[in-house]
Order: structure tokens, then C-alpha cells, then sequence
């Protein structure tokens, strides 16, 4: 029989529990897996659209989201279509995206700093108009890297999504935060921005803003979380500093996991919601999920993640093949 013995791991902010798998040797051969290019057509529309040189934010769906409810309200508002005002469609938000210079399809961690400190300040610029603006709930940024993880070209970008409610996710964790500093008076990311890098065996990288880790309760196997130092929930409030910071981490631990061919990944931000005030007790960060496996019946039957590689070891594998030791290394 193959090993497989399972350690059930809690994760201490949303009280989620995980499976790691212990007792299975580590076949580097089932994590290698190289982004597949997207056949995205020709010419590259996210080369032309909008017209320029530089960073660019083009607007790809103006009206993306319907808020239907249960089936009994989804026929209710079908009857009533007809007297829903174009400006109460458009408050159901919208699908936009960052997109990188013409011509730019490297992966994230291959394109300058300058570059990806100008994307990340148009994600800034985006929550704050967002919130001045007031006709969502929450922004979700995403980049999904290659076909397995999504992605619909291979241009680089970095996706927007305008979301009429608070992603359940997001929620669990806001929640969790709170009882945490209810509990404990401190915010449980800045535990885990002192804690990582005093326990070192999950540490991938860190400077004087910002921590890079594998979480103790992995979901997926090689997933990473990026933390700022300085507490805040608000993406709009970060700094240059947090913003160039981010940068040189992100380009740092995808740099890393590259040793696995390049996969294919989701980043995703996590902040505060446009409409809350969760100062106190949230922490914006950022999260890495190389896509290298497939779900299976026992997380679509339970929602438990089943996680085939520990955190410690993931961690190990990528600082075996360490690409580089600073961000002068990088281009």
C-alpha cells in the first residue's frame, strides 16, 4: 500500500482545516509542470488595446456581474428586468485589467522592477477610485499565469474584478482576524510576519517590508503568502515602500518556483473590503497558488484541501535550487 498518512492541519485564522500528507517521499517529477501557452489569437489584443506604450488599464466588461440570489428571486428579477435603470446594472460591477507594456508575455518574475512597481501602483490607484466611487463591495485582483491556471492570454496582466458582495474566503478571514485580536490583542498576520521568520522552516524570503512564506495549513502544494510588516487592510493606503517592497517580493518567489518548470499559478490579493472599516484587525497580503494538481472526491466531498506536499518541505525544495540572493540578481 502507498504511504499516505494524512496530518490535519488548522489554519489559525479562519479555523479551516487541511490534510498534509507526512509520510510520502518527495518525487520532485510529480511538481514540475510548465505554464501552457494560451492560444490567444493574433494580433494580441492586450497589445493594442488600449492604444500605448506604457502600463495600461483597459476595461473589458463594463457590466460583469448579476446578482440573481435564490432561483425564487432569480424569476422575480427576470420579470422585472425590464425596470432595472442601467446605473443599478452597472453597480454590479465591472472586469478590468492592468495589462503590461506591448509585447510584454514574460512571466511575472522575468519583467523589471520599474515595471511591476507601475502595475502594482495602478492596482492602488484602482482600489482607491474604487472606494470613491462606492458602487461595490469588494476588489479582487488576480493574475492567472498559464492555460491550467486560467489564464486567457498570454500577455501579462493583472485582472480586476469589481464584486457586488464580500468573497467568502475573504470574509472567513476578516472574521477570524477579528476574533483573533479580540482574543489575543494582536492582528494574526503581524504574529506571523515575527513568528515565519523565528521558525524559519517555511521562510522563502524577506526585507525590511515584507515576509514570504509557505503557511503552516497549505491548501495546495508550494502555495506562498506575501505579508507585509507594517500592519494595514487597505490597499489603498500602501506606500511606495510597501508597493516596491511587494514587488521585490513577488519577482523573488516566483524566481523560485521556477525551479518546477515554471508553473502555472493564481496570485491573489487579499484586502479590506471598499465599504468596511477593518483597520484593527485585517492585513492585506498577497497569495501564490502554483496549480499543480488535481482536485480529487475528497475535497469535493468534504471541502477539506488535501495538501500532497508539507509546507517545510515545499519550502526546502525551492531554496535547494535558489536562484538568486537579491533582488540585484533579478533583472
Amino acid at each position: 500500500m502507498g504511504a499516505g498518512l494524512f496530518e490535519l492541519r488548522r489554519d489559525s485564522i479562519t479555523g479551516w482545516w487541511v490534510a498534509t500528507v507526512v509520510d510520502r517521499k518527495f518525487d520532485r517529477g510529480r511538481f514540475s509542470l510548465a505554464a501552457a501557452p494560451v492560444d490567444d489569437g493574433e494580433p494580441c489584443q492586450n497589445c493594442t488595446q488600449p492604444p500605448g506604450e506604457g502600463v495600461r488599464l483597459r476595461t473589458l466588461k463594463d457590466f460583469a456581474f448579476n446578482v440573481v440570489g435564490s432561483q425564487e428571486e432569480a424569476r422575480e428579477m427576470e420579470r422585472n428586468l425590464a425596470q432595472v435603470a442601467m446605473a443599478q446594472a452597472r453597480a454590479s460591477g465591472s472586469w478590468r485589467t492592468i495589462v503590461a507594456p506591448p509585447g510584454e508575455h514574460r512571466p511575472l518574475q522575468a519583467i523589471g522592477a520599474e515595471m511591476l512597481i507601475a502595475m502594482l501602483a495602478e492596482v492602488r490607484k484602482a482600489f482607491v477610485d474604487a472606494q470613491r466611487v462606492g458602487q461595490t463591495e469588494y476588489l479582487q485582483v488576480v493574475q492567472n499565469w498559464g492555460a491550467q491556471a486560467g489564464a486567457r492570454t498570454n500577455h501579462l496582466c493583472l485582472d480586476l474584478y469589481d464584486l457586488p458582495q464580500i468573497p467568502h474566503r475573504v470574509a472567513e478571514e476578516i472574521g477570524g482576524a477579528a476574533r483573533s485580536v479580540i482574543r489575543e490583542g494582536e492582528c494574526p498576520y503581524c504574529r506571523l510576519v515575527l513568528d515565519e521568520p523565528r521558525i524559519g522552516t517555511r521562510m522563502i524570503w524577506q526585507d525590511g517590508g515584507s515576509v514570504a512564506f509557505s503557511p503552516y495549513a497549505s491548501r495546495s502544494p508550494f502555495e506562498v503568502w506575501i505579508v507585509p510588516r507594517r500592519h494595514a487592510a487597505d490597499f489603498a493606503g500602501a506606500t511606495d515602500a510597501d508597493i516596491a517592497s511587494t514587488a521585490e517580493a513577488l519577482r523573488q518567489v516566483l524566481s523560485r518556483l521556477a525551479c518546477l518548470d515554471g508553473p502555472p499559478h493564481n496570485l491573489v490579493l487579499h484586502a479590506a473590503p471598499l465599504r468596511e472599516r477593518v483597520d484593527a484587525t485585517y492585513h492585506w497580503h498577497w497569495e501564490v497558488h502554483p496549480r499543480l494538481r488535481e482536485i480529487a472526491g475528497l475535497e469535493l466531498g468534504t471541502g477539506l484541501p488535501v495538501n500532497p506536499v508539507s509546507p517545510e518541505e515545499a519550502v526546502e525544495e525551492l531554496l535547494r535550487h535558489l536562484p538568486a540572493r537579491g533582488g540585484a540578481d533579478l533583472p
